[in-house]
């Protein structure tokens, strides 16, 4: 009985002995992977391939569609329900949120690195900070000041400034077909969506004046993020401090009087403060959408999320936007699906031709290594022509 005890005794002390060995294993193997995440983080190139690997043009697109959607539900119940009206205050207050946010990321070692600074001037950093408050104050000055239609159209009149901006800077041209398929989604949406066109000369100054800042904006962000090894966040820590600046400019001049008499009790500022956690994701997921696509398939996005909007409230809400709204919004939906399907197949066309490639380069190695066995062929040839 003592023997048979003993030897039970061995094998579980065996057993226990390697199960300690497996757990420490798993153990390594996890803080081997820790560790490799927190070195990729540590320069730009890695957090580049992880921001690539994480977050794909699907996962950004619909992060952004998703925020976008929560952000309006509740700006209106900030703007609106609680009367808070100074939409330059609410924007600095969501970009300054945004700072502190990431000011906490980076005391935890959460932050991308960002790019040498010989990489990027600070010229180009600085230029997309001051347009990021012009788009978003501007933005936010013109729905105050002129009707929702009016809005709308202005909003529409960004992507043809963005393919001839893009003409201009950087060369780049937008085939017949994409520009057919882009035309029918700005008809469409136009029809969806302008119902009224009611403005006054400050309201249009003011429109007319963020139409261009709002398209320099996305090119800055997406042919920064795919020129470089700018990651989303990192560019959002370098220029928010920028954006915050010329905010601070903006607001006596466009805000009205009155924002620190507001009443500022648990359940206003509650709210306030939600709606800056979603302006900062919303900052966060349309700077990986433009850098994960393109300055015009993020606008296209925006006219996607008017549509889907209008023609669920008609489904789900029993809402009666017009049989001419509802065509519209179709109609946009269907110059929509064109547009992607022409991004998805241009951009199977680059894989393809990467594909080919190796098989021609394994040919010539196959060619290198083995001499003899192509000098045989050709003497075997030769002969046969003799």
């Amino acid at each position: 009985m003592g023997w048979f005890e003993s030897l039970l005794s061995k094998d579980v002390r065996r057993f226990i002995k390697r199960r300690d060995s497996d757990a420490g294993e798993t153990g390594r193997a996890l803080e081997e992977l820790r560790s490799s995440l927190y070195n990729e983080l540590r320069t730009s190139e890695g957090a580049k391939r992880q921001q690539q690997r994480c977050c794909g043009p699907v996962v950004a697109l619909t992060f952004n569609f998703m925020v976008a959607v929560g952000i309006i539900l509740g700006n209106k119940m900030v703007l609106g329900k609680i009367g808070f009206n100074f939409p330059i205050f609410l924007t600095l207050i969501h970009y300054f949120t945004a700072w502190i946010l990431m000011a906490i990321f980076k005391g935890l070692a959460l932050l991308p690195v960002s790019p040498p600074s010989k990489t990027t001037p600070f010229s180009s950093l600085f230029s997309l900070g001051a347009v990021m408050a012009l788009s978003t104050g501007l933005a936010n000055t013109s729905l105050q000041f002129n009707s929702v239609g009016f809005y709308q159209m202005a909003k529409i009149s960004v992507t043809p400034t963005i393919v001839l901006a893009e003409f201009i800077l950087l060369k780049k041209t937008v085939s017949f077909k994409k520009v057919l398929a882009l035309s029918v989604v700005s008809i469409g949406v136009a029809i969806a969506t302008v119902a009224d066109l009611e403005f006054n000369m400050f309201g249009a100054f003011i429109a007319i004046l963020w139409i261009i800042p709002s398209a320099i904006n996305k090119i800055l962000w997406s042919n920064l993020q795919q020129q470089s090894n700018w990651t989303a966040l990192a560019l959002m820590w370098k220029t928010t401090p920028i954006t915050i600046f010329f905010l601070l400019a903006l607001m006596p001049w466009l805000d009205p009087p009155g924002a620190l008499s507001f009443v500022w009790d648990v359940n206003n500022t509650s709210a306030i403060l939600i709606s800056a956690l979603l302006g900062f994701l919303l900052q966060w997921s349309g700077a990986l959408a433009l850098g994960a696509t393109s300055a015009i398939s993020h606008v296209v996005l925006g006219q996607f999320k008017t549509c889907v909007i209008l023609l669920g409230g008609y489904i789900l809400f029993n809402s009666d936007p017009g049989f001419v709204s509802i065509c519209g919004a179709v109609a946009a939906l269907c110059g929509m699906s064109v547009y992607t399907s022409l991004n998805l197949r241009e951009s199977r066309e680059p894989s393809l031709g990467k594909q080919s490639l190796p098989s021609f380069k394994e040919k010539a190695n196959m060619e290198d290594h083995h001499p003899s066995e192509r000098k045989s062929d050709v003497s075997i040839t030769t002969n046969n022509v003799v």
